[in-house]
């Protein structure tokens, strides 16, 4: 029997928690089928099997955390055990005789304390490989969640694949659903109280790892912020010329896309922004690219990935790196590579309704600026009429340290200019 060592999934991560198996005990599996979903504190990862055999045990439940380095499930590989011939029995010395006796005390010890339980693997009817239904990781969260039976819905994608849109059709006509897995009470498991009391859940994968690096940066940074507001107007108004060009082109065109080109534009006037402080805060280091971050609320909880090179894109470029990350965010499935390295970071609060917010920086950069909704507001003309325009605000949060008032409002000035007169930006780019 061998034991499959849950492997370095880099970024420094030591744990992951196992959100669902696709294989139970007993099962043969054969060499690169997936066997399991782990959620790291960054991304949905699907571990591969390294080569066919049987599947013996299961060491962590859903729901439990596994750790880097240590076994993760035990297999039999292909041509031993199973069908294959028992080994002669041979004859063993004192030592070897003793460490088994330790070993079947250990098992009998195993036997007598509840053991993982078997998750049922999908039933090999899709047509994906190793016969599984074909959809991705989030249809698979989302059908959980609903306690849909994904066998029963009819797949509208290529080769028969689920899509969400499939799911929540089939959720809306009313058919009938599977009832959800009773969860078992684990350590890691939420506590249910009696009437009155709190429930508790763990704090744990993207949230822990939120909570440990925002106490960081609020304890170890001097924040300031700085806010004002941005006449959107003629950039509405060019995002909607461009719009069918853009969709022509298969890219959908967001106002994200201009305001990091702009970004990027004041970035190279005022490099600071784009710096980070050494850990002693003995130098300024400043950012040979400017890698603009942009704060999703994914499935997985807050991350930031980052739109690398912002300053050698095209507003094109930069518009189709945006909706790949989003929707990588949003199917859990954003790469390590995507979320290191950022200069710089925007947190759109205005899409969820949000007028005002104070951010706190994203280690290790030196400022960040939430966006606020665009409102429609009285405001006077040069010709003192009152007219209706688009109004944005924006709240900038810097590292006091090395950003001063006066630095960050040259820098917001800038961009702010570049983007209430966006042709502006013409003159600038490269």
């Amino acid at each position: 029997m061998s034991d499959f060592i849950l492997p370095d999934i880099g970024e420094g991560i030591v744990e992951c928690e196992v959100v669902k198996w696709l294989i139970a005990e007993g099962d043969e599996i054969e060499e690169d089928q997936p066997v399991v979903e782990v959620m790291t504190d960054k991304a949905l990862v699907e571990i591969t099997a390294p080569e066919a055999g049987r599947v013996t045990r299961l060491y962590c439940k859903q729901q439990e955390n596994a750790q880097v380095h240590a076994p993760l499930f035990a297999y039999t590989p292909l041509g031993q055990g199973g069908d294959a011939e028992e080994p002669a029995h041979e004859a063993i010395d004192d030592t070897s005789a003793s460490q088994a006796n330790d070993r079947e005390s250990a098992d009998a010890a195993n036997d007598s304390a509840p053991q993982p339980a078997a998750v049922p693997a999908e039933p090999a009817t899709g047509s994906g490989a190793h016969g599984r239904i074909p959809a991705s990781p989030a249809v698979r969260r989302l059908v959980r969640e609903l306690g849909v039976t994904l066998a029963d819905v009819p797949g509208s994608g290529k080769d028969g694949r689920v899509l969400k849109e499939d799911i929540l059709a089939f959720e809306k006509s009313g058919e009938k659903r599977a009832k959800p897995a009773k969860a078992e009470a684990t350590p890691t498991a939420l506590h249910e109280g009696s009437a009155g009391e709190a429930r508790v859940e763990p704090i744990k994968g993207v949230q822990a790892v939120m909570a440990k690096r925002m106490v960081e940066s609020a304890t170890t940074i001097p924040h300031f912020s700085y806010g004002d507001e941005i006449d959107v107007t003629e950039l509405l108004v060019l995002r909607e010329r461009l719009k069918p060009q853009a969709e022509a082109q298969g890219t959908r065109l967001t106002l994200m896309a201009l305001i990091m080109k702009a970004m990027a534009l004041a970035v190279q006037a005022h490099p600071i922004l784009n710096s980070r402080v050494s850990e002693d805060g003995s130098e300024i280091h400043y950012q040979p690219h400017c890698n603009i971050g942009m704060a999703v609320d994914s499935q997985a909880g807050l991350i930031v990935p980052n739109v690398k090179r912002v300053e050698q894109l095209s507003v094109l470029e930069i518009a189709a790196e945006v909706a790949r990350l989003t929707q990588a965010a949003r199917d859990g499935r954003v790469s390590q590579a995507d979320l290191k390295d950022g200069t710089i970071s925007i947190s759109n609060i205005g899409a969820l309704g949000g007028t005002y917010a104070a951010p706190i920086i994203n280690l290790p950069e030196v400022a960040i600026v939430a966006l606020g909704r665009t409102q429609h507001l009285p405001r006077f003309d040069e010709s003192g009429d009152v007219v209706s325009r688009a109004i944005m605000t924006i709240t900038w949060s810097g590292d006091h340290r090395i950003i001063d008032g006066g630095t960050i409002a040259r820098f917001c000035n800038l961009w702010k200019g570049y983007l209430q007169e966006p042709q502006s930006m013409l003159l600038n780019m490269t």
